[in-house]
């Protein structure tokens, strides 16, 4: 299927989701987000195991289009427009039980920063940057941004970065933990996709445990936390996979994990 504001790539079990909408920045748009629904749907059916998520040209995105759907006109309730495209395309990513890893290729601004800091594994191009820029225009973060920076970087950073709204360098972000790796720009696909191969290499019913089993995590007590690891090691144990990696290590052989 051809798409107007996304690009999908699906190469053995990687699927690469990219924005675009160069000449925009990759501003963010209804439409965009229902094409980016879909394509996921479409990876996941072609057998998908890792999604990477990255923008085109020279930003990740610059947040969302203040034309309003891209066409002009911005709506009156802007909490519609986050209930019908932002949320549902927010959740869907949280949802999968496939990793994603984002390639923060440049700018990442407004919603855009919340999308970038989506991924299970955030990797950032040096010269790319964070911006929650909402409070500049008289608005409040988006997109999840709340919730993951206040979970990964804490309380302070969060508002700092949600008060000031002032850019934040990929190393700045990297050292206040809200990105896993920052490499040259020009080794950041390379990076990624190393990455999404491994991931996808891997045993994908206990990777979709890892997923929800953290992020339950940061929202449980302790004795919450260890009651969901037992169950969901209960899950892991009982699967195909688990068996192949004991075997495996028996023979002394790398397994070979079939998802199931």
């Amino acid at each position: 299927m051809s798409y107007e504001t996304i690009r999908l790539e699906v190469t053995g079990q990687v699927a690469v989701l990219t924005f675009n909408r160069p000449d925009k920045l990759n501003a963010l748009t209804p439409a965009l987000f229902g094409e980016a629904i879909d394509a996921i749907d479409a990876a996941l059916a072609q057998g998908a195991r890792a999604l990477v998520i990255t923008g085109e040209g020279r930003a990740f995105s610059s947040g969302a289009d203040l034309t309003g759907d891209g066409t002009g006109g911005f709506p009156a309730d802007l909490g519609a427009v986050i209930d019908k495209a932002y949320n549902p395309f927010a959740r869907k990513i949280a949802g999968l039980d496939i990793p994603v890893v984002t390639a923060v290729n440049g700018p990442a601004v407004g919603a855009g920063c919340g999308f970038a800091l989506s991924g299970d594994i955030v990797v950032m191009a040096r010269s790319a940057y964070l911006l929650l820029s909402f409070v500049n225009i008289g608005l409040v973060p988006d997109a999840g941004a709340t919730w993951v920076v206040a979970k990964s970087a804490g309380r302070a950073k969060a508002l700092e970065m949600a008060l000031l709204g002032e850019k934040m360098s990929a190393q700045e972000a990297r050292d206040a933990g809200l990105v896993a790796r920052v490499v040259d720009d020009e080794a950041l696909m390379n990076e990624a996709m190393g990455i999404a191969r491994r991931l996808a290499a891997g045993p994908p019913v206990a990777i979709g445990l890892i997923r929800k089993q953290v992020a339950a995590a940061l929202t449980s007590t302790f004795a919450e936390t260890l009651d969901i690891e037992r169950d969901n090691q209960s899950a892991a144990g009982r699967t195909a996979d688990f068996r192949e990696a004991v075997i495996a290590f028996a023979q002394k052989r790398p397994p070979a994990f079939e998802g199931h």
